[in-house]
């Protein structure tokens, strides 16, 4: 071969060549709206596939596995899925009437909810314990939680958190009220200022005594649109700083003995008349007194007689326009119980706390006392707080030996009350007056001494 040849031959093997080693491409697989979804859901696979100069692809997808194709479009949609329709799926492509061919893409996995499950949440700050209906997975639970959990006074930031368990692509969230009509029946009210979102959380920036309530979530994806099942219940409380009705317990503690009778009352200095007694329990029931067959209503008043644990809840006046204030959290318990003030404690009181026992009054009994856990007296049934600081604010439990061990109760502490505030303000005032004087008094006397020199000097 002549070497004027030589770079023609190389050219041709170089074209040869390329065409042979032209890289075959590779599907990816999308599953929207997610690859965790639930039963009734519509699920939509996609097959892409990048190739230059084909610009349009006979698509095979395959499941499990398996060579037999099932549909031979770019997008497979199950309008309803179903258990059945979980698996492993991939897809190829072919030109057609033509050369080129992709390879098989990855498997991508398809799972459908089927399994049953139980939700529990539990607020510390109410000590309830909240559980969600017992559901099937495959209709999606949405789970609320709330931050903070512990007190909340007018004023202070709420926010209540939505998620969907075990699932967190492509949701939107919306938030309600749980309300009871006169006829016992509960209604969904969605929040006026709900922000439906991605975000999954609803932030009240400063809490009003009447968004003290029960609230649930529910979110939604697809088109057409999913719904999830209406998510468990949570209770916010928010304490007013002068609430215009004060809810009054008798016996006066938060925690009470079984087999008594427990009374509560709303009482509004201008009028009594138009609230009503109204119980969040640890059943999850929204309730007024009337609804017991162990409780009478008469107007504003309320009478549990026989009290038992099933009364343990969150109680509160509502009016009839549906104002809610002054709630209160009630406990019942068999045994071991700690005497604790109803309302909040202000700054500079003092504050006592007793551990009692249902069967026995002896005097002579010793008591543990507990701070959020700890430990912090050993001494008599009876623990005194001479002068309360804002550092004093958490959960007291007592125990007796060998006697048992009462449950947590809040105990909340608010400022300086206002005549407080206003005797502090006017003794500064004073203060601040006679310094003033005593200030300017070596002026004036120079002054004086200065004017009888010059009258002296003028006679």
């Amino acid at each position: 071969m002549e070497l004027s040849q030589l770079p023609l031959v190389l050219l041709l093997i170089s074209i040869i060549y390329s065409g042979q080693t032209e890289e075959t491409p590779k599907p990816t697989v999308t599953i929207k709206p997610a690859q965790h979804v639930f039963r009734g859901e519509t699920v939509t696979l996609r097959c892409d596939i990048n190739a230059e100069g084909v610009t349009r692809w006979q698509y095979g997808w395959y499941k499990d596995g398996s060579d037999k194709s099932f549909s031979e479009l770019q997008e497979h949609t199950f309008s309803s899925v179903t258990e059945s329709d979980a698996g492993k799926y991939s897809c190829d492509g072919a030109e057609p009437e033509g050369s080129h061919s992709s390879h098989r893409s990855d498997e991508v996995t398809l799972t459908v909810s089927g399994e049953f499950d139980h939700i529990f949440t539990y607020t510390n700050k109410f000590n309830i314990l909240l559980m969600s209906d017992f559901l099937p997975s495959d209709e999606a639970q949405a789970v609320l939680s709330v931050s903070p959990q512990t007190g909340l006074t007018e004023g202070d930031p709420v926010t209540l958190i939505c998620e969907v368990k075990r699932s967190s692509t492509g949701w939107t969230f919306s938030w309600f009220t749980l309300t009871l009509s006169s006829d016992y029946r509960y209604h969904y009210d969605l929040l006026s200022d709900s922000s439906r979102g991605a975000g999954g959380n609803y932030t009240v920036s400063s809490a009003a005594v009447n968004h003290t309530g029960v609230y649930v979530c529910r979110a939604e994806r697809g088109e057409p649109a999913y719904y999830t099942q209406y998510s468990n219940k949570q209770l916010i409380c928010v304490t007013g700083v002068s609430p215009p009705v004060s809810l009054m317990v008798s016996p006066s503690r938060t925690q009470h003995f079984t087999s008594v009778s427990l009374s509560l009352s709303c009482e509004d200095q201008s009028n009594s008349t138009g609230w009503t007694v109204r119980r969040y329990t640890e059943s999850r029931q929204l309730k007024d007194c009337s609804s017991l067959r162990r409780g009478s209503q008469t107007g504003s008043s309320c009478t549990i007689r026989d009290t038992r644990t099933s009364d343990t809840g969150v109680y509160w006046c509502e009016s009839e326009s549906g104002e809610k204030h002054h709630p209160v959290n009630i406990t019942v318990h068999s045994g071991v119980i700690l005497e604790s003030p109803v309302h909040p404690v202000t700054e500079g009181e003092t504050l006592t706390l007793r551990c009692l026992d249902q069967y026995t009054s002896s005097p002579n009994l010793r008591a543990d006392f507990y701070k959020d856990g700890s430990l912090i007296q050993n001494q008599t049934t009876e623990m005194i707080i001479s002068t309360v600081s804002k550092s004093d604010e958490g959960f007291y439990s007592c125990k007796l030996p060998e006697r048992g061990e009462s449950p947590e109760s809040w105990i909340s502490v608010t400022g300086e009350s206002q005549s407080n505030l206003s005797h502090s303000g006017s003794q500064i005032s004073v203060l601040h007056t006679l310094s003033s004087v005593l200030a300017v008094c070596p002026y004036l006397l120079v002054t004086v001494v200065l004017i009888f020199k010059c009258c002296r000097m003028r006679d």
